[in-house]
């Protein structure tokens, strides 16, 4: 399947190269991370060197506009578009380190990913 994620604000592809590139910031940390696109795989890739804190709240926005990823909906998740065959999607991701919780709304409902999601209620995003 062919993913295409992009900035809900400027529609810049955010995978030029399948990962997905994002300007995160913790406090007085900042770098670019890369996740892996597919939904419910939890890969980070950070830049040598640096780790993160499990449990800490990031803040996520894009490389090309600097715009916020943070949900409208929830402070909670961040938000990206996704196109997969042609179809748009909007993502939803926990801003949590180690938090496994990730959906995807499309036409045909709500994908619930990670074994963390049942934390986040979805009526809080309006969806249900």
């Amino acid at each position: 399947m062919d993913l295409s994620y992009r900035c809900p604000h400027c529609r810049s592809v955010l995978n030029r190269d399948s990962t997905i590139m994002l300007e995160a910031s913790c406090g007085d940390e900042q770098m670019t991370m890369g996740f892996h696109p597919i939904p419910g795989t939890y890969k980070v890739m950070l830049p040598p060197g640096r780790e993160v804190e499990p449990g800490s709240t990031w803040e996520f926005s894009c490389p090309s506009c600097s715009k916020s990823l943070v949900a409208d909906l929830s402070s909670k998740l961040c938000c990206l578009d996704m196109v997969a065959n042609n179809e748009r999607r909007r993502v939803y991701f926990s801003r949590v380190a180690g938090e496994h919780a990730t959906f995807v709304i499309s036409a045909e409902g709500i994908e619930r990913h990670g074994e963390h999601a049942s934390r986040h209620s979805l009526e809080i995003l309006d969806l249900v």
